[in-house]
């Protein structure tokens, strides 16, 4: 996985301080570009973005908001990307409903500023505007979900991610179409990636945070819903195949690579929540779970496939890591951490990635 293209690029990450902006941010410093970020404060404490020193990788760092469009416009103008990798967002179903409008503004208009921003500038650009496995209308299918498949969502965060979907869609097909390239100059494509776990994240409301934060203190593990199925996969896999496509588009003007894409986990790696905090147990060493399900519990999608035949045909893309693996890194990834909370975490970061990328 050489990825050579991205060598001396500038690169605008919006979400950089985020579980995957931050992963991201690591990964495309390795590969020499000049990376700059453009996100709010990390939410948690701790999280990815300060105990792995991200920040010292960066070309800038700008904190604030994505719906600050003038803030935005400037950081756009001062960067004049090349490629922008679009990840800023409100990243979660339950917070979701405690704050609808703050998910709807936060991803759909501030792709909707970003998009302004690059299409302002008149600039040649490569934009990858990232949103979510859950942007598809789910029908609680036991196949997995296709690119041609109806955007909706029953939650205000799967909504607002069909929706961000909507958007890039009109602005790819009003301003940025692909059989006009050599008009405007802006390649366009979006990219829909299941239920993401590695070291780092400590967000709300995750199944993974959760379980290890318990197993560090030798407390059984929480399980609200132990039987919904999800597209398990180690956050370097969605993160490779962003890369690729970038890579692609950066590379070639067909117009094919404008378009959206899934990147999902291998046939198998879709299991219940029981299933992954078993095998979480197993990686750690010790622990158990306990069923702390809730029928008056809100809504979440029960079951979730995505359909990678498109990016693995198409785009040479594939996963590498089966779910043993993806757990046996996270678990690691955090050992470390609670063995030492007080040292950089960046080499572990980096540990991960040569091993993915081997």
């Amino acid at each position: 996985m050489q990825l050579t293209e991205y060598k001396n690029k500038r690169v605008l990450l919006t979400g950089h301080t985020g579980f995957k902006g931050s992963w991201l941010s690591l990964w495309l410093h390795q590969l020499g570009a000049q990376v700059h970020g453009y996100a709010l404060a990390p939410i948690s404490m701790p999280n990815n973005f300060t105990v792995s020193h991200v920040a010292d990788t960066l070309a800038s760092n700008t904190l604030a908001d994505i719906r600050d469009f003038a803030t935005l416009q400037k950081t756009v103008a001062a960067v004049a990307p090349e490629i922008v990798f679009h990840l800023a967002a409100q990243p979660l179903v339950r917070e979701s409903y405690r704050t609808p409008r703050e998910t709807f503004e936060v991803n759909v208009m501030g792709t909707v500023n970003l998009l302004e921003c690059v299409r302002l500038a008149q600039r040649p650009c490569v934009v990858v505007v990232v949103t979510s496995d859950k942007c598809y209308e789910n029908r609680e299918h036991v196949w997995g979900y296709r690119e041609i498949d109806a955007m909706g969502g029953h939650d205000p965060y799967s909504a607002s991610k069909g929706a961000t979907e909507l958007v890039v869609s009109s602005y790819r097909r009003a301003f940025f179409h692909p059989e006009h390239l050599a008009q405007h100059h802006i390649k366009l494509a979006s990219a829909r990636a299941g239920n993401v776990i590695g070291g780092g994240d400590w967000a709300q409301d995750r199944i993974v945070v959760d379980a290890v934060a318990h197993l560090a203190k030798g407390e059984p593990i929480p399980v609200r819903r132990p039987a919904a199925v999800r597209p398990w996969q180690h956050v370097l896999e969605p993160l490779s195949g962003y890369l690729h496509l970038g890579a692609r588009m950066l590379s070639n003007a067909d117009p094919k690579w404008c378009d959206g894409w899934n990147f999902g986990p291998l046939t198998g790696s879709e299991v219940p929540v029981s299933e992954l905090a078993t095998l979480l147990c197993k990686a750690w060493g010790q622990g158990e779970w306990r069923d702390m399900s809730d029928a008056k519990a809100l809504h979440e999608a029960g079951i979730l496939r995505l359909s990678i035949d498109k990016a693995t045909w198409e785009l040479g893309w594939h996963p590498r890591w089966d779910l043993p693996t993806t757990i046996a890194r996270t678990a690691g990834w955090y050992k470390r951490y609670y063995a030492a909370p007080n040292n950089s975490l960046q080499q572990a970061c980096y540990d991960d990635i040569a091993a993915y990328s081997a």
